[in-house]
């Protein structure tokens, strides 16, 4: 059984008894329809997918519990003969409307909740989860996007990007930049997989501690400045000069700065077609 909400007001929430394979859905309305948006989502266990369609209402579709089915197979067994499990635990989830900036809440620190969710193509995005991948496809805005356990995948998107992960892939595929906007790619664990467009104009800042950097631009390499300390700045010497470890190129004959970082992976700064 499915539940919309339409809420009405600049507040709505929902909460939902969570039952697995029962998803819950809101609709919001925006004060300033077809003007550009924001949409805000802060959690800790779930995923995150965000859609551009052509709409006017931010829909919002969560499931709730876990994505391992022995485990829930595990608890199905424990049951007491002749019994059935029904999932009782509430998981509650909080939609907030101001101005056309959307912020999602949910307690997915009781229970897992994976978000689904389909905004007017024209929002800029903040995004934060702990535990889960983060999707976005078809959106036009500037996008700050952040995990730490699970990879990002940006795809046919427009706009800007700064974005992070500690354990997972960073996959950008652009259709259109924000030509002026400085950008930043980065991970600890994974490749860093960007597609540009081919007019792109960047000056690339980039460092891969354990793998290796490749691209198919005619990229201008440039040297990097090393750091020198003299005198009182030196510690236990006069002179003190340090390579930079940084690898810095140009496409294009370059523009903003955009960083590209790892330590296990490559990166790939590729070419769109």
């Amino acid at each position: 059984m499915k539940k919309i909400l339409i809420i009405s007001f600049l507040i709505g929430s929902l909460s939902a008894m969570a039952q697995t394979g029962i998803n819950e859905k809101l609709a919001v309305p925006l004060s300033s329809p077809g003007e550009r948006g924001l949409l805000e989502v802060n959690q800790i266990n779930g995923d995150i997918y965000v859609e551009g369609y052509n709409g006017q209402e931010v829909i919002i579709e969560a499931s709730f519990g876990s994505h391992n089915e022995e485990e829930e197979r595990e608890k199905d067994r424990s049951a007491p003969p002749g019994m059935k499990r029904i999932a009782s635990n509430p998981a509650k989830i909080t939609a907030k409307e101001n101005d056309n900036v959307v912020s999602v809440n949910t307690e997915s620190w009781k229970k897992r909740t994976d978000l689904t969710i389909k905004i007017p193509s024209n929002f800029d995005l903040n995004l934060h989860t702990i535990h889960g991948v983060i999707d976005v496809k078809s959106v036009d805005g500037a996008m700050e996007i952040s995990g730490v356990n699970g990879g990002v995948n940006l795809d046919e998107i427009s706009g800007s990007v700064v974005c992070n992960t500690v354990n997972g892939q960073v996959n950008v595929r652009f259709v259109k930049m924000d030509d002026d906007a400085p950008m930043s790619f980065v991970t600890l664990n994974g490749n860093v997989d960007v597609t540009l467009p081919a007019s792109a104009k960047v000056s690339a800042k980039m460092k891969s501690d354990q793998g290796e950097i490749y691209t198919d631009f005619d990229m201008e390499m440039k040297s990097g400045n090393n750091q020198v300390k003299r005198g009182r700045d030196c510690d236990d010497c006069n002179y003190e000069i340090t390579i930079n470890p940084w690898v810095f190129g140009e496409i294009n004959n370059g523009g903003p700065e955009f960083t590209f970082k790892n330590m296990n992976g490559d990166i790939l700064i590729r070419k769109r077609s």
